[in-house]
Parts: structure tokens; sequence; C-alpha cells
């Protein structure tokens, strides 16, 4: 019986280590692959994050010189500003720059042209000649006292070496300051972020290679040891590799196979391989240490692990983990405890402080807001979670409802939808201003993170009200409310510019019949009534094809535009006489007056018309007909 039970314990054990080295090779087969594709994917995330940091020390490098060189550019103004009698010659411009610590400084004048300057040559030189030098001409006709303009580094106009120049608008004259520097550290910045000098520092583990492709052309970009190699195998075809990001074999050099883990990264693909032969003997060399202690290891102690593990750490950690699901889908009030042994309960008592300090935090920030008395509001909301941290008066600057406000709290994803839906429609002409109602404008900045999204909400509705004012007082005349002439003009270029071809347009000029003796007879305010009255009847015409301004005093001009012939302008202009006969000015019970205006007309086709011509020739046509025939139209015409 002993010998039958060893026999057969013989047997049961020797199958079970057979059956589990057969396991134990695939598993392991595998969990090697998984390590490899974990180390692999670790150091390609750090290759990633190299760049990033690089790139984000180039962008931080950027902004502080940018700042520094405006700072300069500025100075420079400052000091030409105060010096305007004294005409700046190339030594003096030499020793300012210098003073400065800049490269170039140049003085530009209303012209576009460039005055003075450090570098000899440069004097002279036209700005509008060249797309580099160009765009510093707007800060000539800018109304912004502060304008500037920081341009990026590249090849200048007048010798294509590589400079970076910034410019700010004069104050005390229409012109421009502009200083240039040699971006030395930039370039030295950007050659840090190479491949080849991130290779070169980045750490490798035998036969590994590290290799970048270009993901639009298949060409390497970098590789671990060098370009100089055949790159023809199939571990080096972009093809074979954009599937390769979960671990996969491929042919490589020589008949080896190689293990190629891939991932892409903007627009190209970053790739690490080993041959298949070093993952091999990695394998064996586990199951031969795994066959020393396979048996014990595998029934006894892992069994009684299992056994100790379930019943004093995951039931544990599932509790917590429980609470802490709670916690992060907004239930703040959601207290931890858990007991069993020490180490819980000082976890426990952890989250239970931090959350606390959570809460705290975010009182204090709704309290300071509250005594600041601003019109703030500041939300926050993470990815996977439901509850939106706001504070107190978001909902008010956003004019929403108690009820929508909290349906919009408990759930980030639609209260994502609903700011989304906002900063799609900014005010024109406006950074990050967007309009809630009628009456209502508010700043939204919101700021995105690889977590989630941190916005801050501001009132400035009186600022956005006053700027239109402004806007409109500068562009209307204020007794009739018709544009002015300047803004007339600038608007008429525009719409024709737009127009399709072959339509055709007109200019109106109109001067009101006898207006001084309306003045005269009835009183400056009749005289007042009667502009505003003509003003209306202009404004009734339809404005899809009608613009109209006063010019001056009784002088008032039209745009007809957009029209399929000379006939239907002429329509336009019927009307118009038509409404001016029906609508006759009161100026008491008794005393009414019928309008009288004159108008001469000029047509074009031509979207790219002349509109001082075209003013002119309508005043021409103006003039004919108010020497032959007053309250009636002519058409100015060609002479041949």
């Amino acid at each position: 019986m002993q010998k039958t039970f060893i026999k057969y314990t013989v047997c049961i054990i020797t199958s079970a280590i057979f059956v589990i080295i057969i396991i134990n090779f695939v598993i392991n087969l595998h969990l090697l692959q998984s390590q490899q594709l974990d180390t692999f994917s670790a150091k390609i995330e750090q290759m990633i994050h190299t760049l990033e940091n690089n790139q984000m020390e180039l962008n931080l490098l950027k902004e502080s010189l940018d700042e520094d060189y405006l700072t300069r550019a500025r100075v420079a103004a400052y000091i030409l500003d105060k010096q305007q009698e004294i005409l700046m010659d190339v030594s003096q411009m030499q020793y300012l720059a210098n003073l400065l610590d800049v490269d170039e400084l140049h003085i530009i004048d209303k012209n576009g042209i460039i005055t003075a300057a450090s570098v000899p040559q440069y004097v002279g030189f036209d700005m509008g000649a060249h797309n580099q030098t160009r765009p510093f001409l707007s800060l000539i006709h800018s109304n912004d006292d502060d304008a500037y303009l920081i341009q990026e580094a590249q090849p200048n106009a007048a010798e294509g070496k590589i400079m970076q120049y910034t410019g700010v608008a004069r104050k005390d004259q229409a012109g421009v300051i502009q200083v240039g520097f040699t971006p030395t550290r930039q370039l030295e910045a950007q050659s840090r972020n190479t491949y080849e000098y991130i290779f070169s520092k980045f750490p490798t583990d035998i036969n590994e290679e590290f290799y970048v492709m270009d993901t639009s052309t298949g060409n390497v970009l970098g590789h671990s040891d060098g370009l100089h190699q055949d790159f023809s195998s199939d571990c080096y075809r972009l093809d074979l590799l954009t599937d390769c990001t979960d671990g996969a074999y491929r042919n490589g050099r020589d008949g080896t196979t190689m293990y190629v883990v891939s991932k892409p990264y903007n627009d190209v693909l970053l790739c690490a391989a080993l041959p298949q032969q070093a993952l091999l003997q990695k394998l064996l060399e586990n199951i031969i240490v795994t066959l020393i202690y396979l048996l014990f290891i595998e029934i006894v102690v892992v069994l009684l692990l299992t056994y100790l593990v379930r019943q004093n750490v995951i039931s544990g950690i599932h509790s917590i983990l429980r609470d802490l699901d709670a916690i992060t889908n907004g239930n703040l009030d959601t207290k931890v405890t858990v007991g069993g042994n020490q180490e819980f309960k000082e976890l426990s008592g952890s989250i239970n402080s931090m959350v606390k300090s959570i809460v705290s935090l975010s009182n204090r920030i709704s309290a300071i807001i509250e005594i600041s008395a601003l019109s703030l509001a500041v939300f926050e909301y993470e990815r996977g979670i439901n509850h939106v941290f706001v504070t107190p008066g978001l909902s008010g600057l956003l004019g929403l409802s108690e009820e929508k406000a909290a349906t919009l709290y408990h759930d980030s994803a639609l209260f994502d939808q609903y700011i989304t839906s906002i900063i799609q429609h900014p005010v024109s002409g406006e950074t990050e201003i967007y309009q809630i109602d009628e009456d209502k404008y508010v700043h939204i900045h919101l700021s995105q993170s690889p977590d989630g999204y941190l916005g801050i909400i501001s009132d400035v509705t009186q600022n956005i009200q006053q700027k239109l004012y402004l806007c409109y007082e500068n562009s209307h005349d204020p007794l009739t409310g018709l544009y002015k002439f300047d803004a007339f003009k600038e608007l008429s270029l525009e719409i024709l510019e737009k127009i399709k071809p072959g339509k055709t347009s007109a200019i109106i000029m109109i001067d009101l019949d006898d207006f001084k003796s309306i003045n005269d007879t009835y009183g400056h305010d009749a005289g007042d009534l009667y502009l505003q009255s003509f003003s209306k009847i202009m404004q009734s015409l339809p404005k899809e094809h009608c613009l109209s301004a006063r010019r001056s005093g009784d002088e008032f001009c039209m745009l007809i535009y957009d029209c399929s012939s000379r006939a239907e302008v002429i329509g336009f202009l019927n009307s118009f006489y038509d409404m001016l006969c029906k609508k006759p000015v009161s100026f008491s019970d008794t005393k009414t007056k019928t309008i009288s205006a004159s108008c001469g007309f000029a047509l074009t086709k031509d979207a790219k018309s002349n509109i001082t011509k075209l003013l002119s020739h309508a005043d021409e046509a103006l003039y004919d007909i108010k020497r032959t025939a007053k309250g009636q139209y002519g058409e100015y015409l060609v002479m041949l």
C-alpha cells in the first residue's frame, strides 16, 4: 500500500510538474512580452516626456525673451520720442543699440521707410516691400498707443540672416520703433530637441534599439545607433509598424526576428525593438529559476498568502475603493472607515483629512470671492467625475435658473457641452468675451490640463457696452443716426469688394433744396426736425441694398448696391422720391412741408471702383440737376 501510494504520488507530482512547466512557459512568455511592452512603453513615454519638456523649456524661454525684447523696444521708443528734435545718425543709433543691448535698432516713419538704423545699409529700406517686414506697417495706423508686434525668428528681408524683430508704435507721432536680436539661445534650445541629441543622452540596454519614423514619408528620422545603417528590413517599414502599439514580431536584419513596440506621437512614430532571441534567453532563465521552488511557492506559499491577503488586505482595499469612488463623484461628506489593521486605520484617517482640507480650501476660495465683491466665479471638473466644483455666483453670471444649474453641476458632461456651446460664439473683435443674453457679456478663460478643466468667469458687461457705444459714436451722426461720411466711404469700399461680378451699384449725392429758408423761416429746431425726418426716410430703404450717410449740413450720400441692372437702381430712387412726397414734415398743427431733395448718381459694375472718383462724379451730376431742375435726380454720363 505504501509503495502504491508512493508510486501514484510520484506520478501525480511528475505529471503536475510537467503540466506546470508547460503552463509556466506559456504564461512567462506572455508575461515577459508584457513586461518588455511595459518597459518599452515606459521608455517611449520617457522620450515623449523629454521632447515635451524640451519644447516647454523652449516655449518658456521664448516667452521670457519676447517679454524682454518688448521691454527693450518700448525703452527705445521712449528715448527716441523724447529726442524727436535730434536726427539720429548711424553712430548714435549704434550707441543706443549697444546701450539697450540689442543687435539692431530701426526708426520707421509714417510711410513705412526706415529713416534711421544702427545698420547703415538698412536706412531707406521700404518695409512694405517684403513679406517679412510688411506686418510691422499695421502698427503705424493702429489706434492703440501700446500696440506692438513680436515676430518669430526668421530670415530678414535685407540680408537673409536669421533674426527676431520686435516693434512698438510711437506715441508722439506716426511711426514704429523696431529692435532686432540674433536668436542664439532659441536656436541652442531647439538643437536640444532633436532626436539625435535625445538618443545621445537616452540610456539603452544591451540589444535594444530605438528609432523614430516620419508618418508621412516612412523615413527613419533618428536611431539610437545612428542613421548610417540599412533600414530596408520589415521592422523599419512604416506600413508594418503602425499596428505594433501592443507589441508584435517583425523581421529584422540578417534574418533575425525583432519584438517591436511602436507609439504615434504628433506626426512621427516612436519605435523600440529587441531581438526575439534576447527575450527567449530571459524566458529560459526564468524557467530554470522557477523549477527550483515551483512546487513550494505554487502550492503552499501562494495558497496561504492568497488566503491571508484575501482576509486581511483585499476586503479592506475594496472598502476604501468604494468610499473613494463616492468621494470622486462629488460626495465629499463620505467618511472612510476601514479597520482590521493599523495601516488601514492610518490610511482612512489620512484620506478623511485630505477630503476635509479640500472642502475647507474650496470654502475659503468661495469666501474670498464673496468678500472681494467682484463679479467673478470659478469652476472645475475632471474627466470621469460627474460633480462640477463651482463658486457662488456662477449661475447668476451665466443666467442659469436654480434647476438648470443643479442639473449641470451634477453632470460634468452636460456642463462641458453647455460651456462649449457658449465659447464657440465669441463676440466679434474680442478675445474670450461672450454674450450671455441681450444685456450681459462675460469673460470666460478656460484652462485645460490632462486631468480636466479649470475656468474663470467674470462680468465685463459695462466694458463691452462702453466699447459698443464709443464705436457707434465714432461712426454715426448724432443728429440723424446715419453713418458719418468717413465711415460711409469705408463701408462702401468693403461692400463693393464683396459684390459678385456683373452686379450694378450706384453712389448717390443728395442735397436738400432751399434748406436755408427752412431755418430762416421756422427756426433751427424745425431745421433739425426736417433733417431727422429726411434721414428716417433714407433709413427705411431696404438695408440689404441701401447704405445711407450724412455728409455735412444738408448734404447726404447713399450707396445703392447689389442690383441686377440700372433699372433696379432707378426703381429704388423712384421709391425714395415717392416716400418723400408721401411723408411731409409737420412743424406744427398748421405748418407742414414736403421734403424736396436733389440727387446726382454715378453707376458702376466694377468691384474695385474708386470711391472718391464715384463721389466726385455723383457730385457733378448733383450740380447739374441743382442748376437745371431741383427736386429731381440725374445721372452722371461720361462724355465721349
